[in-house]
């Protein structure tokens, strides 16, 4: 186990961590700052033989780690959270340059990252089986909870550290080991998060970590569901990705967590506080410019306060992100054409804007400020379509009926957002809401370790966070006596 793991050398390749060292890779492929449109650094792209290696060492490692002590689990992830405290500035570092993200996202990502890690710590000695009452007085019973074996782990670039911790942290506390397959966009901010593990004195080979160039993504996934090892699968990601990982496990009949994508809805009463409603809608909107899976994408304001709320709407979105000098950035020039393509169809077919241009010249083609467009119908493809950007939708309802059609008239069901004065009414549209997450008077983009966090629908099913996050990396054995 690593003692120390030193910062990147800057613009040196990123290495896969295999078996607790740094692994370099013939096979590189560059890594490209949306913000600047650079060359940032290279990364090792894997091959068969690296799957290989890492899904050997993570079974070896499995051997011993499952036995391992509570508190020796609790302390190395205590440890890893001071390690990342420590080096906060570097980390963050290393996501703003891959991602090209805002220093308070980045340092958020980090900090939020550190307490998902200090909340599970605290509860890896609370797992416990049960000895139930059996039928026959004569006999006697145990149920334990065992680890699955090797987790595979894929995670996005949107909250690397947040999503990337997430996905290893609750297997490895639970007693699994892990491969993370990193993403390619952030290759050197996901081998950060795993240095500070084997940094704080994780075991060798309890977390490795791999990455490949895009062309390689479906053999070298392909390969790592069917791996023998491999006993359960971890995706975060598109809903689209997330049908294809689903298939692959199935055919390997090997469970998966999947938590996928969004259409977060946040409905704005019409006794609702609209000052904090409209900063709580722009921030759900434009936080990361858009690029989270539980980023508010439609707005179903009351009527009778439409117009103030759009007054005000406008007024946060300046107040919030309109100082900006240069336009936020996104990970990529497709999410911005993307974006634009929404926008223009719905503009075609009758839609308004309310805030933005879509067709301002930016610094580049990864940038885009926050649109709003009023007036959007079910025939328009921004209705179902997940815009992951900085585009959201603006409603007109006079019902609570006629609100909660909109809301869950779509085939994701993540998080969502309720603004009223009447808490009856707010739990009302909370029961019927079709989504894993409703929050009242608060924005839709909404995670912490006190709350289980996943979706419904199409935005994936199984939950992180909380005990029952732990839970779904151990399953049951029974076991019977006779006295």
């Amino acid at each position: 186990m690593a003692d120390h793991v030193a910062a990147a050398p800057a613009g040196s390749p990123v290495p896969f961590w295999i078996n607790g060292k740094e692994v370099h890779s013939e096979r590189k492929f560059d890594v490209v700052s949306p913000a600047s449109g650079k060359v940032v650094h290279a990364s090792a792209s894997a091959t068969e033989a690296d799957v290989r290696a890492a899904s050997d060492a993570a079974a070896n490692a499995f051997k011993t780690w499952k036995k391992s002590p509570p508190q020796v689990r609790r302390d190395i992830l205590l440890k890893t959270a001071e390690v990342m405290g420590r080096r906060k500035e570097e980390l963050s570092q290393y996501m703003m340059d891959e991602t090209g993200c805002t220093r308070q996202w980045a340092d958020f990502n980090v900090d939020t990252a550190r307490e998902f890690i200090v909340d599970v710590a605290g509860r890896v000695a609370a797992v416990e089986g049960s000895i139930p009452t059996l039928a026959d007085p004569n006999s006697g019973g145990m149920v334990l909870r065992e680890p699955f074996g090797v987790v595979l782990a894929i995670a996005p670039w949107n909250a690397p550290y947040i999503l990337g911790a997430r996905s290893v942290l609750f297997p490895i506390a639970a007693g699994n080991t892990a491969i993370l397959k990193g993403s390619e966009l952030c290759p050197r901010t996901m081998w950060g998060l795993c240095s500070a593990f084997h940094e704080a004195g994780l075991p060798d080979g309890v977390l490795n970590l791999l990455f490949h160039e895009p062309a390689n993504a479906p053999a070298i996934t392909q390969m790592l569901i069917a791996d023998p090892n491999v006993r359960k699968i971890n995706f975060t990601g598109s809903t689209r990705v997330g049908r294809v990982i689903g298939k692959l496990a199935g055919e390997q009949l090997k469970p998966v967590l999947l938590e996928l994508g969004g259409k977060a809805p946040a409905i704005v009463w019409e006794d609702a506080d609209l000052d904090n409603a409209a900063v709580q809608c722009a921030l759900g909107a434009f936080l990361n410019s858009g690029q989270i899976c539980m980023s508010t994408e439609r707005i179903l304001v009351h009527k009778n306060v439409r117009a103030e709320f759009e007054k005000k709407l406008v007024g946060a979105i300046d107040h919030i992100f309109g100082s900006q000098h240069d336009a936020p950035v996104l990970i990529n020039s497709l999410g911005v054409a993307k974006n634009k393509k929404l926008i223009e169809d719905s503009l075609g077919k009758g839609a308004s804007l309310l805030y933005g241009d879509a067709n301002a010249q930016e610094a580049s083609a990864t940038r885009m400020r926050p649109v709003v467009v009023s007036g959007v119908k079910a025939d328009m493809d921004i209705y179902q379509t997940e815009s992951f950007g900085p585009t959201v939708s603006l409603f007109e309802i006079e019902t609570e009926e006629e609100a909660l059609r909109i809301a869950n008239d779509t085939e994701y069901g993540l998080s969502s957002a309720v603004f009223t004065e009447d808490l009856r009414r707010g739990l009302r549209f909370a029961r019927e809401i079709e989504t894993g997450a409703v929050h009242i008077n608060s924005m839709s983009v909404h995670d912490e370790s006190a709350l289980p966090h996943g979706g419904a629908k199409a935005s994936g099913y199984g939950r992180f966070n909380t005990a029952q996050g732990l839970l779904e990396w151990l399953r049951t054995k029974t076991i019977t006596y006779k006295y």
